[in-house]
């Protein structure tokens, strides 16, 4: 004769786990953490060719190991010539870089002027300053310190990349468009 305990352990071992009704789990997100130029050049890339309608930049100097590269210019120009309703928004943190040095992008810019519009933030640009790029209310590169490469890629979290757009529009709102870098060139 077996013991209780033998018995309801010979019970649990023949019975079929029970099943549970859960919901099935959501996909992971699709974060990426970047340390590098070559890993921040092509998380800028993926953004960038994400956006559908308005592409948000926020950059203290339109770092040119970002946004002079070739790769990042056709998706900007494909971007903005594909869809009449296109926006690229760009936040500047110095402005006179745009009228001293040649940048592929800014070139853009004046030739796109419908399309493209670059805002300077001068005096009360924060320091050490943030670089990101979001792609309309979706996914964001973000880098708390643009001097370092070091960042997050969140290519699909529309949470955090609202709360960054929100900033980024406050600040777009409080500073007058600059014409004065497409004079210069003129």
């Amino acid at each position: 004769m077996t013991g209780t305990g033998e018995f309801e352990l010979s019970l649990l071992s023949q019975a079929p786990a029970p099943r549970l009704d859960l919901p099935p789990l959501e996909t992971p997100p699709q974060v990426n953490v970047v340390t590098s130029l070559e890993e921040t050049l092509a998380a800028t890339i993926r953004i960038a060719g994400s956006a559908q309608r308005l592409m948000s930049i926020y950059t203290p100097n339109l770092e040119p190991e970002l946004y002079d590269q070739p790769p990042f210019l056709e998706i900007i120009k494909r971007f903005v010539l594909a869809r009449s309703f296109a926006k690229v928004r760009v936040l500047l943190g110095d402005g006179s870089r745009m009228i001293r040095d040649v940048h592929r992008f800014v070139a853009m810019s004046r030739r796109l002027t419908s399309y493209i519009d670059i805002r300077a933030l001068g005096a009360d640009a924060p320091n050490p300053h943030p670089g990101y790029i979001i792609a309309d209310d979706r996914a964001i590169l973000y880098r708390a310190n643009a001097a370092q490469w070091d960042g997050v890629a969140d290519h699909d979290n529309p949470a955090v990349a609202r709360m960054h757009l929100a900033d980024f529009d406050a600040q777009w709102i409080s500073h007058a468009p600059d014409y004065g870098y497409r004079i210069a060139h003129r």
